[in-house]
């Protein structure tokens, strides 16, 4: 599937089993309930959940239901996942090394919850706007407003211009990357080539900025609107003490990041 606010309509869609593993479930529709299942923390009064990490009564709805007609999409693209930060890691010394060598100049983490709102767009624009020699770390339900555009790689590296590394529970791994990337270049993570650009949405998001906020980390933009909890004496401190800032417009902002002046 895709972002969360599109679960119903593709939950209709989806000719299987469904298993919820994480928050950001909404009211299911009468089409799907009787084959969604959830577990762990998750659960909707009448949807069927998982305990004891006995899969069974899945695993049977699952077999017992039709597939898709076709096994093998023709208009879908190829689409990598799993790079978190234990894989990307493993890739540090060839990472570092098209760092120092020049072939990768910059690093976007562009990411976070997603909405209806037509401003999330900018997202879009920022991510298609980015140089060929950068890297985007993309994240949670933002990530699906670019990871169908088609960015291929960076020049003369073999690495993929856009790694996915999970859904927003997974936000952790953009930190530990940049934490170490700067370790292993003797700097701190403000000196880093990075830019932060974080899509917000709902209260889960504020865990995610302040862990960013608890490292030191700055200059990180936040949209298409401040949190309704940013009151202008709150705003004042984000801004004096960490310059967060709210996102403007793509192409301006891309400028500004690209000459690190934030």
């Amino acid at each position: 599937g895709t972002a969360w606010q599109l679960q119903q309509s593709e939950f209709e869609l989806f000719p299987g089993a469904i298993l919820a593993t994480t928050n950001c479930l909404i009211k299911p529709r009468e089409k799907y309930a009787d084959r969604l299942y959830t577990c762990n923390v998750v659960g909707w009064s009448g949807v069927q959940h998982i305990t004891g990490r006995n899969f069974s009564p899945l695993i049977a709805k699952a077999m017992a239901s039709p597939g898709f007609e076709k096994t093998e999409p023709s208009d879908l693209m190829d689409y990598h996942v799993g790079f978190g930060h234990a894989t990307v890691l493993s890739l540090a010394g060839k990472i570092l090394g098209h760092v120092k060598a020049g072939d990768l100049k910059h690093v976007f983490v562009i990411g976070g919850c997603d909405g209806f709102e037509g401003e999330r767009n900018y997202f879009t624009e920022l991510a298609q706007a980015t140089p060929s020699d950068s890297l985007i770390l993309t994240v949670g339900c933002g990530k699906y407003r670019i990871n169908n555009l088609g960015l291929g790689e960076v020049p003369n590296t073999g690495l993929p211009r856009l790694l996915d590394m999970g859904q927003c529970n997974d936000s952790y791994s953009a930190v530990v990357v940049a934490v170490e990337l700067a370790k292993a270049l003797g700097c701190g993570v403000n000196d880093l080539p990075l830019s932060i650009n974080l899509s917000w949405f709902e209260q889960k998001a504020v865990l995610v900025l302040l862990t960013l906020l608890s490292l030191g980390i700055k200059n990180i933009r936040i949209g298409p609107r401040l949190p309704a909890f940013v009151t202008p004496a709150v705003l004042s401190v984000l801004v004096d003490k960490f310059g967060l800032k709210p996102t403007g417009v793509a192409s301006a902002d891309l400028e500004k990041m690209l000459k690190h002046e934030q």
